[in-house]
């Protein structure tokens, strides 16, 4: 399973689509607000939700759904990433509630060799995501810094950390 590109596989108009998608629940929401200490009501409480707000129900943390696409994105943008550098935008199109299902895809916009090193280069990427009936909820674009193949074969190829397991002896 590829985990992540090289600098030079990536190709500008590529998209990636981001499998599987992750059906979020009112568990997720509400421990994701608890982490990151976000108390706001539409997201906690269901009755202030349902009788003072246009949705008429929780709204799910937007960040939350952010980090989800994020994360989704890593197997096929950021896996093999030295740095995110910056989110450019961030942008939160329609509401998600508990029990949708979010999916995403990543269209590359452009790439630049690194100006002091290279062995590594920044792509440029915008990821969508939308839900399980096409409705766009969350689009963000990001620079992420990149290995060439050569910074990967001069650091010990695809998985250097990975140990090997020992043989037992009989």
């Amino acid at each position: 399973m590829q985990f992540g590109r090289t600098f030079e596989e990536f190709e500008v108009g590529a998209v990636y689509k981001h499998w599987p998608g992750k059906t979020v629940t009112e568990y997720d929401d509400h421990l994701f607000c608890l982490l990151t200490m976000n108390h706001h009501p539409l997201h906690l409480d269901g009755n202030y939700a349902e009788k003072t707000t246009d949705f008429g129900k929780n709204v799910v943390v937007g960040n939350y759904v952010y980090s989800l696409l994020l994360g989704m994105s890593v197997p096929d943008v950021s896996g093999k990433a030295i740095a995110n550098l910056e989110v450019e935008s961030l942008k939160h199109i329609a509401p998600t509630f508990h029990g949708d299902t979010i999916y995403g895809e990543t269209v590359v916009l452009g790439k630049t060799p690194s100006r002091s090193k290279n062995d590594r280069g920044i792509v440029h990427v915008e990821t969508r995501g939308y839900k399980q009936d096409g409705t766009v909820v969350c689009v963000f674009r990001r620079k992420v810094m990149v290995p060439t193949e050569t910074y990967i074969k001069e650091r010990g190829g695809e998985q250097p950390g990975r140990p090997e397991p020992k043989t037992q002896e009989k």
